[in-house]
């Protein structure tokens, strides 16, 4: 269930549809993934309070390309993958750049490689890599989260993410401490105000590294 007040247009914002054209955001924001799963479980994640942040932070209108697959392995998404999740989101982010240039690149993932995660760096690097030089982007901003502070494996997984700017350029990281929990510690999910601070943690970083001189 997502909170009404949650389920209004975002002002400012446009969302990449199903068919490759711009359309006012309303939540659930990854409706139009041409890769997640069943409509109905698609739920608030910190793309709306982002995208409001960063709206309210710069004044620009801001078209988003949501293409997540939740509990994906990081291995899906890697150029070789059978899977083709990065093939996708490199699809429609050609799309969407039509309308404009792309600006940033959030990624928040881990959940499932967190008990082993000592190539995850590597092959993020590999994933980034590719998604760049496909897009044209050698230097777009790429900024990554940390799983949940419950999260069993967090102390494996999220020292790993803070490392980010030692291996990939013009990148960043944002924390999930203080994110609330959606359920209970068996539930790697975030409540729905553990969302909204992600979001604005995000908006922030992207404000860094790509308005805060530039308006």
């Amino acid at each position: 269930m997502i909170a009404s007040d949650t389920l209004g247009v975002i002002e400012g914002v446009w969302l990449l549809n199903e068919k490759g054209k711009p359309k006012k955001a309303v939540s659930p924001l990854n409706k139009y993934s041409s890769i997640r799963k069943s409509l109905p479980i698609q739920q608030i994640g910190p793309g709306e309070a982002f995208a409001k942040t960063l709206r309210q932070k710069t004044g620009k209108k801001i078209l988003l390309v949501v293409n997540a697959r939740g509990g994906s392995n990081i291995k899906a998404w890697l150029p070789s993958a059978e899977e083709k999740y990065l093939d996708e989101a490199i699809r429609r982010t050609k799309e969407a750049t039509k309308y404009g240039p792309l600006k940033g690149i959030l990624w928040h993932q881990g959940e499932s490689n967190s008990g082993a995660p000592q190539s995850y760096m590597k092959q993020l690097e590999t994933m980034v890599g590719e998604l760049r030089k496909q897009l044209d982007a050698d230097n777009v901003p790429f900024v990554a989260g940390e799983i949940a502070p419950w999260h069993h494996n967090r102390d494996k997984f999220n020292p790993i993410i803070r490392t980010i700017k030692e291996h990939i350029n013009n990148s960043d990281w944002v924390s999930s401490e203080s994110c609330g929990m959606l359920k209970n510690e068996n539930d790697p999910h975030f409540s729905r105000e553990g969302q909204m601070i992600l979001g604005e943690r995000y908006a922030q970083k992207i404000y860094e590294l790509v308005y805060k001189n530039n308006l």
